[in-house]
């Protein structure tokens, strides 16, 4: 699992550098919102594509492994987005409206496609 865990910090990098596209390129041309979804649906393909490159690489051993990968990356997915926003000043209400839906907000997106995508592409790949 160790390997999962390194392997886990280039999403971060993916997460960052998307960020910062949007921030410098498309999001003083649309609304905050809109950048936002854009971007949501970027890291996704972005992350599609990596996560699909590790599983190849490095194929979990068994449907239960590509599962439990999945939900330890969103572990330590969720454990940095909430740490990494509450040092950066952030309240519990901010960081957990990027999850409300009704406003508009699709980033709930993200922590299920790392969940799921480990599984979905062992199963593809098998």
């Amino acid at each position: 699992m160790f390997k999962y865990f390194l392997l886990w910090f280039p999403m971060i990098v993916i997460a960052i550098i998307n960020g910062t596209a949007r921030d410098l390129w498309y999001k003083n041309h649309l609304s905050e919102l809109t950048a936002r979804q854009i971007s949501t649906f970027f890291l996704i393909v972005f992350l599609a594509i990596y996560i699909f490159l590790v599983i190849k690489k490095y194929p979990p051993q068994s449907e239960n492994q590509s599962l439990f990968v999945g939900l330890f990356w969103l572990i330590l997915t969720l454990g940095f987005e909430f740490g990494f926003g509450l040092l950066r000043g952030s309240s519990w209400n901010q960081l957990l409206d990027e999850y409300n839906i009704m406003k508009g907000h699709i980033w709930i997106l993200i922590p299920i496609w790392i969940i799921s995508a480990p599984y979905l592409f062992f199963k593809i790949l098998r």
